[in-house]
């Protein structure tokens, strides 16, 4: 039950917890105890929107007082029982217990912590400093894993160091866009209406879009190739040997510059492009008009994203687009370079807080012994504490819960039950943990069902947050209104567990004294943040890093000086063979499905599903087929139809289209259990990893589509905010039975 008083004012600035775009928002309005009348719109002057807000940050308010917020600690005996109020003192030390007695049992990697990009940069950097640097495990990872990993990765092996060296500004004077993996209209919407903007204003702009299906995107593209699945590498090859051979090298940067040019041109010579075209489904003429525009401008600049990374060779994907900014010298100066766009508004500070689980805070990492004294050091621990080994990743940690290996996990921020390839291996896994506590704003949720113990987080506007964008735009955001309950920060949560745990170090009385000591800790590193203070975050509200000192005016683009963070100053390029995906269509699964997000809706649905324009907009998950397939199986749009993996089936109405091609069927992510049981697309999802990355290939799979019979039919819808208040409202009665999964 609410805490909150009647009619609150609330009024002020902060990021908008959705994509990693990272819009700054104004909020003016006032706050009930289950309503919310706050007008929502995009700060003038901030760097990321220039004023320009999308659908699901404009309707923000209606997802703050809701009923289903979690707003006290709840626990039950166990998975059958009624969850029931707890205080915070009682569920912590309940926690606290039992992970030492799992750590005194079967030893520290025997716990895991599951965080995400929603999480702020303090509640990033605590988790890694209470599980890598007190816990002695490295089981730390984010849903980050699933989106950016392979990005990371490219990064990391192309160029020395994560961290796109763009800023959102290149937009404005790029004479030339690539677009691959990305559907920016629907997922980044406002960088995607900036790029029409800079398109209109200037028309010799060239836009070009690489995707299978004809997305709104696609739609706005000079050249649109619509690649098969999975032929990135294929496309991306074949513009370098292209180049190459036009002669349009910039061969004075490539040997000043870079290391690998002689690898990469006999690798590519072997390379026949009339092979590579075919291997990506593409008309060669086509390839060929890119390769010639690319290489003839004076500024290019790409971007991409999930339909890059979530791949089995997401990082060799990654590699290859790099290679085409490294041959023709189109990096390090304005308007030109690889940018990856996040999907989360903190994706970017988890990465730099280490919390991915081969990390430690600063772009440190867990194999540098060097890194690890260092750390050690900063957290007053003995040397050799932290464990050389990478932790469990996202994909690893559920594949050891399932094998009884961890025994304990703790999730924060994110939805597994739906995010998460593989779906039946989730749930199995989380059945047979001894322990799972969950950290959300609402309940339930899918993972939330599945819990032990429960943990209430404050919201974005509930607390003071900082976060990284896309474009390594740090920000501050103040705190706009009390959270609901007893509801605390993440960071407040993890720095009790420290301190329930009997460890030292985490007696912080703010989110400005976590902060300090991370900043402290990124000096001299690649995302040197020196000079990015507590107090200049809150007068000045953002600041791009590089920052190495308090005078420094942070540095929106890097490597302008072309040095890369490698040992010897070069980006090195790197041969990469195309691939084959590694599950193949046949006669049983004879269609290759794709998933991505719709425009309305965000991840999954935990937000989104509460505001009913959104909902009108997009209220259902569906699969999209071509009509020449739709007419073979007498399939109507409307109809359902079962779809069917090696993994799982599940049912629902199609959408016949000519976005997506022949034999080619994609399904939005966001709905899981809630809104149709066992219809979630990720139950019929792979969840092979990329063995660098160890990022997922969510993007690709093969299926089976059938028409069934019309008493079989099972649709998923989501329920209009109307349904979902008439569910909750026995919270006001009986929150117990509310946290019911029984009788939920």
């Amino acid at each position: 039950m609410s805490s909150r008083s009647w009619s609150l004012p609330v009024k002020g600035e902060s990021i908008c917890p959705y994509c990693g775009v990272g819009c700054r928002l104004e909020l003016d309005g006032e706050l009930g105890p289950y309503s919310a009348s706050i007008k929502i719109r995009g700060v003038a002057d901030a760097p990321a929107n220039l004023g320009k807000i999308c659908a699901k940050g404009s309707l923000l308010g209606e997802t703050i007082a809701t009923p289903d917020r979690l707003d006290h600690p709840m626990m039950r005996s166990s998975r059958g029982e009624t969850f029931r109020p707890a205080t915070w003192d009682t569920a912590i030390n309940k926690v606290a217990g039992r992970f030492r007695e799992i750590i005194a049992k079967h030893g520290p990697d025997a716990v895991a912590f599951y965080g995400s990009g929603q999480l702020d940069t303090e509640a990033a950097y605590l988790a890694c400093k209470l599980f890598k640097g007190h816990l002695h495990t490295n089981n730390t990872d984010s849903n980050s894993r699933l989106c950016m990993a392979s990005a990371v990765a490219g990064y990391r092996s192309s160029l020395g160091s994560d961290g796109p060296p763009n800023c959102y500004d290149d937009i404005e004077i790029a004479d030339v866009v690539f677009i691959i993996g990305s559907n920016m209209a629907e997922a980044h919407p406002v960088t995607f209406d900036r790029l029409k903007a800079a398109k209109a204003a200037r028309p010799g702009m060239t836009i070009i879009v690489v995707d299978p299906r004809k997305t709104a995107t696609a739609k706005i593209a000079d050249i649109h190739l619509p690649i098969r699945p999975g032929g990135d590498i294929a496309l991306l090859n074949a513009l370098c040997r292209l180049i190459i051979d036009f002669d349009m090298c910039d061969e004075g940067f490539i040997a000043h510059h870079t290391n690998g040019i002689a690898a990469l041109k006999e690798y590519l010579a072997e390379e026949k492009v009339s092979a590579l075209c075919a291997a990506a489904g593409l008309d060669q003429t086509q390839v060929e008009r890119v390769a010639r525009r690319i290489s003839r401008t004076q500024t290019f600049l790409s971007f991409y994203c999930m339909g890059m990374g979530q791949s089995t060779v997401g990082t060799w994907k990654c590699n290859s687009l790099i290679n085409l900014h490294l041959l023709t010298g189109q990096i390090g100066k304005p308007g030109a370079g690889p940018f990856s766009l996040t999907g989360q508004p903190n994706a970017m500070g988890g990465r730099e807080a280490g919390l991915l689980a081969h990390q430690l805070p600063g772009y440190r990492f867990v194999d540098d012994a060097g890194h690890r004294r260092e750390l050690e050091r900063a957290w007053k621990q003995p040397e050799g504490s932290i464990q050389p080994k990478m932790g469990l990743t996202a994909v690893e940690m559920f594949r050891s819960l399932e094998k009884g290996q961890l025994k304990a996990i703790w999730i924060a921020a994110t939805n597994p039950m739906v995010s998460l390839p593989d779906l039946h291996l989730v749930k199995r896994a989380l059945e047979r943990a001894e322990l799972v506590v969950v950290s959300d704003a609402y309940h339930p949720t899918e993972t939330t069902l599945a819990a032990d113990v429960l943990f209430p987080a404050a919201q974005w506007g509930e607390k003071e947050w900082t976060s990284t964008s896309s474009e390594r735009l740090v920000s501050f955001s103040p705190k706009l209104f009390d959270a609901p309950g007893v509801a605390l920060s993440d960071w407040q949560i993890l720095a009790r567990m420290g301190k329930a745990l009997g460890f030292s170090g985490f007696d912080f009385e703010n989110s400005a004294e976590v902060w300090e000591e991370f900043r402290a800790l990124t000096t001299g590193r690649p995302c040197d943040m020196t000079g990015i203070t507590a107090k200049r975050l809150r007068s000045d509200r953002h600041v791009y890093w590089p920052c190495p000192t308090e005078e420094h005016r942070g540095s929106p683009r890097r490597y302008l000086d072309h040095v890369f963070p490698t040992p010897d100053g070069r980006a090195r390029l790197l041969a990469r063979p195309h691939q084959v995906p590694r599950e193949l269509t046949d006669h049983e699964f004879p269609f290759i499905l794709t998933t991505g997000r719709l425009y309305a809706h965000w991840h999954t649905l935990t937000r989104t599903a509460k505001c009913e324009k959104l909902n009108r907009r997009d209220p259902g998950a569906y699969l999209e087929i071509h009509h020449d397939d739709a007419r073979k199986m007498d399939i109507a749009t409307g109809e359902v139809v079962q779809i069917s993996s090696r993994r799982g089936t599940i049912r629902l109405p199609a959408r016949v289209s000519e976005q997506v091609a022949p034999g080619q069927v994609f399904l939005p992510f966001h709905w899981g259990d809630l809104y149709g049981e066992g219809n979630a697309v990720n139950y019929l999802t792979i969840a092979a990893t990329d063995t660098i990355s160890k990022q997922p290939e969510l993007k690709f799979c093969a299926v089976a589509v059938e028409k069934i019979p019309a008493e079989l039919k099972v649709a998923v819808r989501t329920p209009t905010p109307a349904e979902v208040a008439q569910v909750f409202a026995q919270v006001q009665v009986s929150p117990a039975a509310l946290m019911d999964p029984v009788t939920r």
